[in-house]
């Protein structure tokens, strides 16, 4: 008798978890999902592959992730500066927050997503993250993001400042990010994205300027190559505002950010810099916890709905180790952290050259 009761229960407990995960059939007849809330997010998803992103790790992707960041730490717990975080504020007061110093350039990725807040019913917040998430996707070696859906949108655009800048000391960038709930190690983890990013606006003159030497690849070698001794800066045209130091493939185009050279030399992030230099499932899953908190910083996440489900599956990673580029070798590494360094192979043959476009073409006007 008691094991036909406990089957009972069993089966009882079985059916009301099938129920809680019961399927619903979005209007459009062909999706499903877990949550009705997620329905509409299946076209945004299509129509930003289609028609922003081309299924590519391209520029849109890069100025997608890029918004994720300065509209997400728009939030300061101290009250030092109004803003209330990953609301979409940088869409919806365009003119006062893109005119910002510390936001030069999200004005591109502004005016991509605007059509998509025009054609879609959801808030700006939600396109923001969105957006990056399914763009990321097309990055070899990127990690699957979290979405939440449900975001409001934005009533008062963040205060200027909110964003550090790349000229800013450690002190100052760990400060600000403290103020924002972010602790140092995941300052650190937040910067993978810089694996996959470049900037139109540091170096005069120049556009699409990588900080890596795979900047259409989310691997470690930005943790590697920032490590390395620099040598000039690229195109011979130095930032005015220190925002530039000099970069160890300056001949081949790579520039480095004066914050990314002083975090990966601090005491205090040295290490943790170190730990993902070759391991990438660490970056990615580091990657991974720290954005899940970006996308939500205030927000009240029990009245937002997990709508990760609607996302692609990511490229698996283009490669698993990191190596020194042509040219380049442990003999040239600054290393601070004490711990071992990984032995890493060498890349041989002439010095390398940096991908212009996701296919491989040099020249970034082809893209």
């Amino acid at each position: 008798m008691l094991f036909k009761l406990t089957f009972i229960t069993v089966a009882l407990v079985a059916l009301a978890s099938a129920a809680n995960y019961k399927r619903v059939t979005c209007p459009d007849g062909v999706n499903t999902c877990t949550n009705e809330a997620c329905c509409v997010f299946f076209a945004l998803r299509d129509d930003l592959q289609n028609n922003l992103f081309n299924k590519q790790c391209g520029e849109d992707v890069h100025e997608s992730l890029r918004l994720t960041f300065h509209d997400g730490v728009g939030f300061s717990q101290s009250g030092a500066f109004k803003g209330n975080g990953a609301d979409g504020s940088i869409i919806l007061f365009k003119d006062i927050e893109t005119n910002y110093v510390e936001n030069a350039g999200t004005d591109d990725g502004v005016d991509a997503l605007a059509p998509f807040l025009q054609n879609h019913s959801v808030s700006a917040g939600d396109l923001i993250q969105f957006a990056a998430a399914v763009g990321l996707t097309n990055c070899p070696g990127a990690p699957q993001l979290q979405f939440l859906a449900g975001r409001p949108n934005a009533t008062i655009p963040a205060d200027d400042g909110t964003v550090p800048q790349p000229q800013d000391s450690v002190d100052s960038i760990l400060a600000r990010f403290a103020d924002v709930g972010i602790s140092s190690d995941e300052v650190i983890h937040l910067l993978a994205s810089h694996t996959v990013a470049r900037s139109d606006t540091l170096v005069a003159g120049h556009t699409a300027v990588p900080f890596d030497s795979t900047p259409f690849t989310f691997d470690t070698q930005i943790f590697l190559e920032m490590l390395l001794a620099g040598t000039a800066v690229p195109f011979g045209v130095n930032n005015t505002v220190g925002a530039e130091v000099d970069s160890p493939l300056a001949s081949e185009g790579e520039m480095r950010l004066q914050s990314d050279f002083a975090l990966s030399r601090d005491s205090r992030t040295a290490c943790e810099w170190q730990s993902m230099v070759d391991n990438q499932s660490l970056m990615m899953s580091n990657f991974q916890t720290a954005m899940k908190k970006l996308s939500n910083i205030g927000q009240d996440t029990s009245k937002l709905v997990d709508c990760t489900e609607v996302l692609p599956f990511p490229l698996p990673p283009a490669a698993q180790q990191a190596t020194f580029p042509a040219g380049t070798s442990q003999s040239d590494l600054q290393q601070v952290c004490s711990s071992a360094f990984p032995t890493l192979s060498v890349n041989a043959g002439q010095a390398t050259q940096i991908p212009g476009c996701p296919n491989g073409d040099l020249d970034a006007s082809d893209c």
